[in-house]
């Protein structure tokens, strides 16, 4: 590919980054939240049986594959006939809402009527999700800047969405009521998280606005390709398959483990109260190493930076699988490397995608790439559930509801340990293979 351009030099003021970067807050808690908590709501809360419950979290994202790219192709319209995209950012800002509207089960309903009222609220959430976050990630490659600076700029969204989640991932699970959960305090805890998502995803909109009129390149000549052109051409591009497939493995082996914390702490470990620590160790890692992912970018390259995010995930996740026998302070630290590891996969692709846009030389719109990516990212966060709650079935786990206790089996409690260590091995190697395929990082770093 030959489409990079010769490397602006502008490097972006602090205060539009760190705006740009705090409206990552809300996105996170909507990843998060339902990441950790919906699979485990379902079933021991609502009563809703593994298979249901993950048929519930799964349809919603169907829609996903071809809703964001639509809302990619309608992002690069608005740019193109008005030079930004802010109408979709701010229609995304009703998100909150819809975060509450998931976890206010009205009550008496149980198993597949609740089971309904998640779905139907996932799936609206999911569009307004995707109507944020489609035009908030094509703002990398809006702007006039280069390489390094692109890695830049979404280390600043690393380290402020960790803290969003790490403050989500720890107060969610107490603000259900911890060890004695209810619906009620599913809804409380539901309240108080969309306030705080409202407020940052706001300063979000401000801060593209600002590192708009800091350093945006011109907007493209009259209106966006057709959208399913654009879509194919999207597709059609090599390095971008190699990278989303990667990718695509790499969210589903993340929301996976993300699923089966609440279920590895209380079932395997035997204390639910682990949650939040399991929780903690994983995300707060990346407030330390973001800064160290972003130093091996610049000095081994992005790509080869990513690989070793990814293969240091498989050995940390192959120590989970042996579980209790390896004594909690070995496992807790197994998933503090999960976390660094996580902070890395986090960064780097984030940054690759602008490049790719950037070499592209066909005219397609940033936006229809960050829809196919933010596509595979919520295929991703339906399919790591998923498979948890097959695994889950298929050693027979017993669903509950609030206040009933539930002896599991032996298979149960063995589907709970091995679906949460040895299948995010299996397919952490699959990403990997996957991402060695993708060969651009050193034009990229030759371009700058």
């Amino acid at each position: 590919m030959t489409g990079f351009d010769p490397p602006p030099a502008t490097t972006l003021p602090r205060g539009p980054l760190v705006g740009f970067a705090t409206g990552s807050v809300g996105m996170g808690v909507w990843v998060t939240v339902p990441g950790l908590l919906l699979l485990y709501f379902l079933t021991d809360i609502l009563g809703v049986d593994a298979w249901l419950a993950g048929v519930a979290l799964l349809l919603p994202k169907v829609a996903d594959v071809v809703l964001h790219p639509w809302i990619g192709h309608r992002a690069d319209t608005d740019r193109a006939r008005h030079g930004h995209r802010r109408r979709l950012l701010l229609l995304g800002c009703a998100l909150p809402v819809a975060f509450v509207a998931l976890f206010a089960v009205p009550a008496g309903l149980t198993g597949a009527p609740a089971a309904a009222w998640v779905a139907v609220g996932f799936t609206a959430g999911n569009l307004l999700f995707a109507a944020y976050q489609v035009p908030y990630l094509a703002t990398p490659a809006d702007l006039a800047i280069d390489y390094h600076e692109r890695t830049r700029l979404m280390a600043f969204r690393m380290v402020v969405l960790t803290l969003g989640i790490l403050a989500a991932g720890v107060a969610a699970p107490l603000l259900t009521g911890g060890d004695d959960a209810t619906r009620a305090g599913y809804l409380r805890m539901a309240l108080l998280l969309a306030v705080a998502m409202a407020a940052t995803m706001a300063v979000g909109v401000a801060g593209i606005g600002r590192l708009h009129t800091t350093a945006a390149l011109p907007s493209p000549a009259g209106h966006a390709p057709p959208g399913w052109r654009s879509l194919r051409t999207a597709l059609a591009n090599r390095q971008f398959r190699w990278l989303v497939g990667a990718y695509l493995a790499m969210s589903t082996t993340t929301h996976l483990v993300l699923a089966g914390v609440p279920y590895y702490a209380e079932y395997e470990l035997g204390r639910p109260g682990l949650t939040t620590v399991l929780v903690a160790a994983f995300v707060a890692p990346a407030l330390l190493v973001t800064p160290g992912w972003l130093a091996v970018a610049r000095r081994v390259g992005k790509q080869r930076a990513l690989l070793a995010a990814q293969t240091a995930f498989a050995a940390g996740s192959a120590v989970l699988a042996v579980g209790r026998p390896a004594g909690l302070p070995v496992l807790v630290a197994a998933v503090a490397v999960l976390g660094v590891a996580f902070a890395g996969m986090q960064l780097l692709p984030f940054s690759m995608v602008p490049d790719v846009i950037r070499a592209d030389t066909t005219g397609t719109g940033a936006g229809t790439y960050t829809g196919v990516w933010t596509a595979a990212e919520a295929t991703g966060a339906a399919l790591g559930p998923y498979a948890y709650a097959l695994c889950l079935t298929v050693g027979g786990f017993a669903a509950s509801r609030a206040g009933e206790t539930v002896v599991q089996s032996s298979t149960a409690l063995a589907a709970v340990r091995y679906g949460f260590g040895a299948l995010p091995v299996v397919v952490m190697l699959a990403a990997v293979a996957l991402q060695r395929h993708y060969t651009l990082d050193r034009a990229a770093r030759a371009a700058r």
